[in-house]
This record gives C-alpha cells, structure tokens and sequence, in this order.
C-alpha cells in the first residue's frame, strides 16, 4: 500500500470517526482517542476553562492521555499555580514543553520585546515550532477549542485529520458553549484560573493579553491592536508586522 493510498485511508476512518462521534459526549470522544490511539495521543492545554474541562474528564475518569503545557516562558503567576493546583487535584504529571530559546536568548537574538514588533514570529518560535516537535511523536492530538470562540474555529469537527501538523485532531469541546463549560467547571468544582473572575474569559502569555470589556469577544484581549486572533496552533496564523 502506498504512502498516498495510507493517507486516504486515515482520513477516511477519521471522517467515519467525526460523523459517529458528533453528537457523542467529550467524555466518549476522548474515550475514543484513548482507545484508538493508544500511548500515542496527548492532550496540549493552554490552562483556559475549556482545557481545565479536559483535564477533569480525563483525571476523574483516570483516561491514560498524556498531557502537556508550552510553558512560553510568559505564563501568568496565576496560570502556573493553576498549572500545580490541577496536577495535585487528579495526581497527573502535566509535562513542561520549553521553546528552544529562552526569553534572555530570543532577545539577544532577534531583539526585546519581539512579541510588540511581531508577535507572529513571536508565536513560531514560542509556541508553534515547539508544539510541532512534540506533536512529531505522537499519531493524535486533543485539543479544547470551541467552535464558537473564533470564526476560524468555527467548522471543527469533534474528529479530523490536522493539515498543519499531518495528525488526527481531536476536538471533544466542539459543540460545548461558553456557558455549558462553566456549568461544568462549577458542578465539579474544578479549579480554574482566578484571572477568569477579573475580566480574562482568555489567558495566554502575559504581554500579549488584557483584559475584555462587556460585550466584546471573549477572545479580543488576546494580541489587542494588532488584527490576530490565533497563535497559529490552529491553522495557519495571521501574517501581520504591524506596529504598536
């Protein structure tokens, strides 16, 4: 069989896959990619409330998905106590991704504050490069986006093939909305970032987020002024340079 015809086949089963497992709870779809994929599926959390839904499904049923976090070197206080808050609650080992350049380095090298004069480069070496190593080990990953955060997330199916990263994706919060996510943080009293109660609905690295007036998006804090919206994790990022 070549390599072509294997690739067909892949997304075939991933497409019979994303039909069966649409109206599926989370719980079965990450149930699904547990069984399919074995020890080569991970769960990448950014630590939002949708990704602390995820990791409560996944410790409370004691689901054996590996985990991991791209510490950017960035991350709020609140967001790494978080981060130690939810390993101690399910007795998980959240695993630390580093980008390959620390902070002092990337600035030595591609000068300060580069996140400012383009925070799209900022995002590569950050976050994107390292998630495409880490994902270069395994056949799937998990992800807590939400069909109705961003436009760009609008059409993701509950399963399907990653074109940027040549995997199986799988999206068990696709259907969930704002509110069904907060119902659940609340009825099992998962620990979530505090950052959420001051007006964050949307935590990333420190420099490029703010808080959200009532009424806006709840991702416009994210990269404020520039037109992003993405870091580039899902799909292809926003090509901007723009100035501010």
């Amino acid at each position: 069989m070549s390599a072509s015809t294997v690739v067909e086949v892949k997304l075939m089963e991933l497409e019979a896959a994303g039909r069966d497992l649409e109206h599926a709870s989370a719980l079965e779809a990450l149930s699904w990619a547990s069984d399919k994929f074995t020890a080569r599926v991970t769960f990448g959390t950014g630590f939002g409330a949708e990704g602390c839904v995820v990791i409560d499904l996944i410790g409370r049923h004691r689901l054996p998905i590996d985990i991991f976090t791209l510490d950017t070197g960035f991350l709020f206080p609140e967001t790494q106590e978080l981060w130690r808050r939810l390993e101690n609650r399910y007795g998980l080992n959240i695993r630390s991704v580093k980008p390959e350049l620390s902070v002092t380095e990337q600035a030595a090298r591609h000068g300060d504050q580069l996140w400012n004069r383009y925070p799209d480069h900022c995002c590569k070496l950050r976050k994107v490069l390292p998630l495409k190593a880490e994902l270069g080990n395994v056949d799937a990953w998990i992800t807590a986006i939400r069909r109705d955060q961003t436009p760009q997330r609008a059409n993701a199916l509950v399963v399907e093939w990653d074109k940027k990263f040549e995997i199986a994706k799988v999206n068990p919060l696709a259907r969930w909305t704002k509110k069904e996510i907060w119902s659940h943080l609340l009825t099992h009293n998962v620990p979530y970032n505090p950052l959420h109660d001051l007006g964050y609905p949307s935590i990333g690295c420190m420099p490029c987020t703010s808080q959200v007036e009532p009424g806006e998006n709840e991702r416009a804090g994210r990269w404020r002024g520039v037109g992003k919206t993405e870091c580039g994790l899902h799909g292809a990022a926003i090509e901007t340079h723009h100035q501010r």
